[in-house]
């Protein structure tokens, strides 16, 4: 442009060619003013889409980070929900069980029915002592009576050899 300018002053030519390049410098003039002004949106362009850029990677960053929070709350959630699991598991097996045995309200039952029931045997371990007692009394009476009957019948036995023998010799 400034070669243009220095020419068309030093040109010494015609008034239409003068104007010829007047025009064309001004065409020109009017080219770069054009794409400066290009240069320049394409520049405001670029610093809006920066900025946009910037926007779309704070909020891709927010998204990430919301992304971990879900995560770990999820992860938190998995682990309760792996701790309430076990818990059912552990209840299932122990209702399983309790259900085997008997209910307190039957169990109390069964306990006053073997209360009883010892209570019965008792009375009946009692009866067949004293019965057991009762017989080694009769047994002892009966044995000491066998042994004095026995002592009797060889006092009986003694006496009626000596009067044999009494009698032989009175009879020798």
């Amino acid at each position: 442009m400034v070669k243009s300018f220095i020419k068309w002053c030093n040109s010494g030519g015609t008034q239409e060619d003068g104007y010829s390049q007047y025009q064309r410098m001004l065409s020109t003039l009017s080219q770069c003013e054009f794409s400066m002004g290009k240069t320049l949106l394409v520049h405001d362009m670029n610093l809006r889409e920066m900025e946009n850029y910037e926007k779309i990677y704070f909020d891709i960053e927010s998204s990430i980070a919301a992304a971990h929070e879900k995560i770990s709350e999820c992860k938190k959630q998995i682990l309760q929900a792996k701790r309430i699991r076990k818990n059912r598991q552990e209840y299932d097996a122990l209702a399983k069980v309790i259900q085997h045995h008997p209910d307190r309200h039957e169990t109390l039952k069964q306990l006053e029915a073997l209360g009883k029931e010892l209570q019965q045997l008792s009375r009946t371990k009692e009866n067949v002592e004293d019965k057991l007692e009762l017989r080694r009394k009769q047994f002892h009476v009966l044995l000491s009576t066998i042994h004095e009957l026995q002592q009797t019948l060889e006092n009986d036995e003694k006496n009626a050899e000596e009067s044999q023998d009494s009698q032989m010799e009175t009879q020798t």
